[in-house]
């Protein structure tokens, strides 16, 4: 390898790095979590076997044998060293030796049970109080107690009595366990939740006509500040870049400021007869207008910038001889200074488009989502249910599997715009060459 070479790749090393640190791992990861259950409540490492409310309210949806669960609900009691060692140190050693030659071993369905079979001993406490204390000693329940592996969690059900059918075993352990398992039901999930197709439907609306107002509201910016004198261009872009260079809180202040029930509109409107309301979350229209208007001019102003750009890249001489050809304004932006245009189109499009599937901060800071969820868009759905979960069970996996759909959405995104803009015939070379 020359080391020309060499000196090449160091130089790309950095970005290579980079690449993999910020692009490629994150996204290997978001595929691999994506096919877990991972949430707050199995944890990220492993986990153990625990029969809890939860569980049993699984296991009756699932259709377990009645008589199971019922096992697993009951408290029983059973005599046991570690109960009679309590009785001794509460009760004296001549009733736990008494208890222990008569009941060592056996289990009791209940405390009554147990409670009568403490009564036949002679030296049984007196008060009914002191009877329930006693019996309380040898109580024992599968119910919320925490195993740490499977066979630990076998065993708790056999010193408990609890026998299983062929089958259950698997099922139960299945119910129990608490740690993350892996799956694809978060793809399952997905199509079946109406909450997924209200998300990608706001997201469709939400790239539609916010591209839209991008590409048309920047390219009308670029083309008339083209036409104006240097010093009032220069200025009138500055003015309309500055939304993108503001904070994101910032700015979004601004617009509550403008929105807001006691804000600028509601100010301005009140004495036309116009009832102070909140402009931007009164309805699921207005939160939409807003949306749209607030991403709107930050990216159409990065789309002023880099066609302004384009647009003085044209050779003068082209609009010099259009002029003497009596060519009008509207003539030149139509046949002159749009076909120029169409690889910076086609760039704004593609990033703005992955852009805005993508990101969310705007809305989340405006509507957080609502009114409702009528302005919930994919990326927000993901974040939600992945970091930002108000049930407070935050649901990794799932997030995960929602995220991993945005990326496959948004190469494929790239992929229909490079055939929609010709990407091999933009980049061949002219046709005076070949």
């Amino acid at each position: 390898m020359r080391r020309s070479h060499l000196l090449g790749l160091g130089f790309m090393t950095p970005a290579i790095l980079l690449t993999l640190a910020l692009f490629i791992i994150p996204v290997v990861l978001t595929g691999v979590f994506s096919f877990t259950n991972m949430s707050t409540s199995t944890g990220i490492t492993g986990g153990a076997y625990e029969i809890n409310p939860r569980s049993i309210r699984l296991m009756k949806d699932a259709g377990l044998r009645e008589g199971l669960i019922g096992d697993l609900e009951e408290n029983l009691y059973k005599i046991d060293a570690a109960g009679l060692a309590q009785v001794e140190k509460d009760f004296g050693k001549k009733l736990a030796e008494e208890m222990k030659g008569a009941y060592d071993g056996q289990t009791f369905k209940d405390r009554r049970e147990l409670v009568r079979a403490i009564k036949d001993l002679k030296s049984r406490p007196r008060s009914s109080r002191d009877l329930n204390k006693a019996a309380d000693l040898f109580q024992k329940s599968i119910l919320n107690v925490r195993y740490d592996d499977e066979s630990a969690f076998l065993n708790g059900l056999g010193n408990l009595g609890i026998t299983l059918q062929d089958g259950e075993q698997a099922e139960l352990t299945r119910f129990a366990y608490t740690g993350w398992v892996w799956t694809t039901e978060n793809f399952s999930n997905m199509a079946a939740m109406p909450s997924t197709y209200r998300a990608a439907f706001n997201t469709v609306l939400y790239i539609a006509f916010t591209l839209t107002f991008n590409i048309v509201f920047g390219v009308f910016l670029a083309v008339a500040t083209f036409y104006l004198p240097s010093a009032a261009a220069s200025t009138f872009r500055t003015i309309w870049f500055l939304p993108r260079i503001l904070p994101h809180v910032l700015y979004v202040i601004l617009w509550k400021w403008f929105t807001w029930d006691t804000g600028f509109l509601s100010q301005v409107l009140e004495p036309f007869g116009v009832a102070p309301r909140n402009w931007m979350m009164d309805t699921e229209i207005n939160a939409w207008v807003s949306i749209v208007l607030i991403n709107g001019f930050v990216g159409a102003s990065l789309g002023m910038i880099l066609f302004s750009s384009a647009i003085k890249a044209i050779p003068s001489s082209m609009l010099y001889a259009s002029e003497v050809d009596g060519a009008s304004r509207l003539q030149q932006v139509r046949y002159i200074i749009l076909p120029q245009l169409r690889w910076p189109i086609m760039f704004t499009s593609i990033y703005q488009t992955l852009s805005l599937l993508t990101s969310f901060d705007y809305i989340y800071l405006a509507t957080d989502g609502g009114p409702g969820s009528s302005t919930t868009v994919w990326a927000l759905y993901a974040f939600k249910t992945a970091l930002n979960n108000y049930g407070g069970n935050l649901q990794y996996g799932f997030g995960a599997a929602l995220a991993l759909v945005l990326v496959g959405i948004g190469i494929l995104a790239s992929v229909l715009y490079l055939r929609l803009f010709d990407f091999k015939s933009m980049n061949a070379a002219p046709r005076i060459e070949q």
